[in-house]
């Protein structure tokens, strides 16, 4: 919005108001969204838990969790809300309109946010734990993701939506003939030039797996004070270097990515989504005054997924994001391996002493505090080592 108030201004009173010309330049606009966003999460973060608390929104622990958690039961959650809403009114201010992968990263984001609303809710307002069923959750989620996914298949090779919609029509008349522009190519970092075409069913399949697997990963990493928050801000700035680079096309020639109309405009969002979470991890900071919530952590997922999509960098996603994969696969080995060995012997069998991964470190000794600052560390390190993608192969 102010990018075409300040280029209006600043064509019609080009001598007192021409320095409004900054408001071009990308990397100017991504420092003001992360520093607007910063301000509104720090501003409104004390409204929004004293608000939270009137309500007596506080968070359920499961009896049979970790013991020390017990002593969280009644705090504020939800919390997810500040950081949505910091990252709407910043992405909202600095970022180009016209601009349509803001606009789909936007719907994704707030669409699994008003899923993992409803969640909570559940679980706050009918005093439920376990919130929001898995198969009705998954539906929903799933619905989302597969929009986003067949959008983004013939989105990520053209300019514009008219040309969008005509690619899209070619293909139903072609008879959903499977064939697509090699920018949609699956790219195998760290290679000159490794990419496997991946076909329209092919692309939408693997979105639908990155956009909902992000989420959920993202979702079970949320289980200790300050422990999601601070791995999707260093995750998801470095997304936003990638998406910088993706698209100006000298930088993509240069670095041999395929070259992204429009991807650019994507650090905007991803600088406002550092900025909000950094001013939730104020507040979410151990003893944590307010958690994210389902609300929040959905919608983060969900976002790296799809930004990751649009910057074609899927499996520089799972280095970066190596804490949630690990998460989400401690989750799905400890249930696999429980329900087998109980169908083989009657008695249900655990590899971890408790999922996620961060419990079976609290369970073998590791104080909250040492979970959350480990994790951040390998974060950074993964994170480190997916942008040395950009220029080793």
């Amino acid at each position: 919005m102010l990018v075409s108030l300040a280029q209006w201004l600043a064509s019609e009173y080009p001598d007192a108001l021409g320095f409004l010309r900054v408001f071009q330049y990308l990397t100017f606009r991504a420092v003001m969204a992360a520093m607007t966003a910063l301000l509104l999460g720090m501003v409104l973060g004390p409204v929004v838990i004293r608000r939270l608390t009137e309500l007596k929104i506080g968070q359920p622990i499961r009896e049979y969790g970790v013991q020390e958690h017990l002593a969280k039961r009644g705090t504020p959650t939800m919390g997810g809300a500040l950081i949505l809403l910091a990252i709407a009114i910043s992405t909202l201010l600095w970022f180009d309109w016209s601009n349509r992968f803001v606009w789909i990263v936007m719907l994704v984001t707030f669409g699994f946010g008003a899923i993992g609303w409803v969640d909570d809710w559940r679980k706050v307002v009918h005093k439920d734990p376990e919130g929001m069923r898995s198969r009705e959750k998954y539906f929903w989620q799933s619905v989302i993701g597969l929009v986003a996914a067949l959008y983004l298949a013939f989105s990520v090779s053209e300019t514009s939506n008219a040309r969008v919609l005509e690619l899209f029509l070619r293909w139903v008349q072609s008879g959903f003939a499977n064939d697509l522009p090699p920018k949609a190519d699956l790219i195998v970092p760290f290679f000159k030039s490794v990419s496997y075409p991946l076909g329209v069913f092919g692309f939408i399949f693997l979105t639908y797996i990155v956009i909902v697997g992000s989420s959920n990963a993202v979702n079970l990493t949320d289980g200790l004070d300050g422990l999601a928050i601070m791995p999707v801000v260093m995750v998801g700035s470095a997304l936003g270097l990638f998406a910088y680079v993706t698209g100006n096309a000298v930088f993509a020639n240069y670095l041999l990515l395929p070259h992204i109309p429009g991807a650019g405009e994507l650090l905007i969002f991803c600088a406002a989504m550092a900025g909000a979470g950094l001013a939730f991890l104020w507040f979410n900071a151990y003893p944590a005054e307010v958690f994210m919530g389902d609300v929040g952590a959905l919608a983060l997922g969900g976002a790296l997924g799809t930004i990751a999509v649009i910057v074609r960098q899927e499996i520089v996603l799972a280095i970066m994001g190596g804490i949630f994969v690990l998460e989400a696969l401690s989750v799905m080995v400890q249930v696999s391996w429980f329900k087998w060995t109980k169908r083989r012997t009657g008695t249900g069998q655990r590899i971890l002493l408790m999922a996620p991964l961060h419990h079976h470190f609290e369970k073998s000794g590791w104080k909250e505090t040492q979970v959350v600052v480990r994790f951040w560390i390998i974060t950074m390190l993964l994170c480190l080592i997916g942008l040395s993608s950009l220029k080793l192969r």
